[in-house]
């Protein structure tokens, strides 16, 4: 039998070698212009339709992001996303291949991950508060696309597990990110267009909800699975399909139609300007009721906000005030009245808003800070409010009045029924 006792030479050796310097490459240590992977975020993405290619694009050009999982209810677009990252980890690393992204079907599984650190929930809407509270609970951070909900009690329970795990949480409310927009609530926050009364705001339409004829359901697509807690009908292309002319955001089923749309932005960004961050309107107003020819929403002050009313001086948002105006849409287009505000500085004694120049990177800055995002859970759970109270007065074709402080329909227990919505088992999950 071989003597298992070592010599004085053997232990020398045996230290030698464990003291000999390492050789290792530059990319594990985060020398050579990358992170080291113990640095980057980990990260799941959800649901890859429209909206996701440019999220999948933006984290994939990160180098302190690696994607480590993709998830679909379609399987062709949940390996075309496999292959899109699995291509751009093994041309960035000079290799033939990578296999560090696993896909999903369930959502569920990839958000139990241990190694996972975040995700970026980009599905319809009437899936954005239980992927979103599911991957809370697991302990993940959570980028979700707008609106954040699809009720106003999905809204207050995403709060609530929001600050019982120390979740950051951004809204892809991404206008807040945009310097224009910025300028233009700095401008009405601080006075110099006087007491603003009158915002237009411009949202378009859709066409009206019908049901459309049943057709076969595609193979490699989870049909009951994208309904998930709404309620069941017979599959129609019409009704899942992501075009911005009208599909899935067409129905009530999935959304608020054009408020959930376009509403979700530019009320935003109307919050922002009046400083209701943590409040929100007191009455809405559907269009059409005793010959209202705006769908209006107003605040205690009385200031009213108008929807799609044209004299919005060729902007997304128009803001009247005593002294002036002021006008804002995409692209940095800003004007006012006077125009030389739109050149003025904002004076040290006066409000500066938040900046961000990044919408997802102000996201990831947060979870390394733990500091919060631009559009944080608040501010998209009121946002939100607004987009389901201006759905539900229009559905029910009458005026609803709104506590923000109490956060509830007042006087109408018919209205505010609508403040949640049924969901269909097994898909109770919130």
């Amino acid at each position: 039998m071989k003597s298992l006792q070592l010599t004085r030479r053997d232990l020398l050796k045996k230290a030698s070698a464990l003291a000999a310097p390492m050789i290792v490459p530059a990319s594990v240590l985060g020398k050579d212009g990358t992170t080291a992977p113990s640095n980057r975020i980990t990260m799941g993405l959800i649901g890859h339709g429209l909206i996701m290619g440019g999220h999948r694009g933006y984290h994939l050009q990160r180098k302190d992001v690696q994607v480590i999982g993709v998830c679909d209810v379609y399987s062709d677009r949940r390996d075309k996303a496999l292959k899109q990252v699995e291509k751009t980890y093994a041309d960035r690393d000079g290799k033939g291949k990578h296999t560090g992204c696993e896909s999903y079907h369930e959502f569920e599984k990839l958000v139990e991950r241990k190694d996972l650190d975040a995700v970026v929930v980009g599905t319809p809407d009437h899936w954005h508060a239980p992927i979103s509270v599911a991957a809370m609970r697991n302990g993940k951070d959570v980028y979700v696309e707008k609106p954040m909900t699809l009720t106003i009690e999905e809204g207050k329970v995403m709060r609530d597990i929001s600050a019982r795990y120390g979740r950051i949480l951004q809204v892809g409310s991404q206008q807040r990110s945009e310097r224009a927009f910025r300028k233009a609530c700095e401008i009405v926050r601080n006075g110099w267009i006087g007491k603003v009364h009158t915002i237009y705001a411009g949202l378009g339409g859709f066409p009206q909800p019908h049901n459309p004829a049943e057709q076969p359901i595609p193979k490699g697509f989870d049909y009951d699975r994208w309904l998930g807690p709404t309620p069941w009908f017979p599959y129609n292309e019409e009704r899942v399909k992501g075009n911005y002319g009208g599909g899935w955001r067409r129905f009530w089923e999935y959304g608020s139609r054009k408020n959930g749309d376009w509403g979700a932005h530019h009320f935003d960004i109307i919050q922002w300007a009046l400083g209701k961050d943590d409040s929100g309107p007191v009455e809405f107003i559907p269009k059409g009721y005793q010959g209202n020819e705006h769908q209006t929403h107003v605040y205690a002050d009385g200031t009213k906000v108008l929807r799609d009313h044209p004299d919005r001086n060729g902007h997304m948002i128009h803001f009247i005030g005593e002294d002036g105006t002021v006008s804002v849409s995409r692209g940095g287009r800003l004007d006012a009245t006077p125009a030389e505000l739109v050149r003025q500085s904002v004076g040290p004694n006066e409000i500066r808003l938040y900046e961000s120049k990044d919408h997802r990177g102000n996201w990831l800055d947060g979870i390394r800070t733990r500091k919060p995002t631009i559009c944080n859970v608040e501010i998209g759970h009121r946002t939100a409010s607004i987009c389901h109270c201006s759905g539900i007065a229009e559905r029910l074709g009458r005026p609803i009045k709104w506590d923000p402080v109490k956060e509830e329909i007042v006087g109408d227990a018919n209205a505010a029924r609508w403040m949640d919505r049924p969901r269909r088992a097994p898909y109770t999950i919130l």
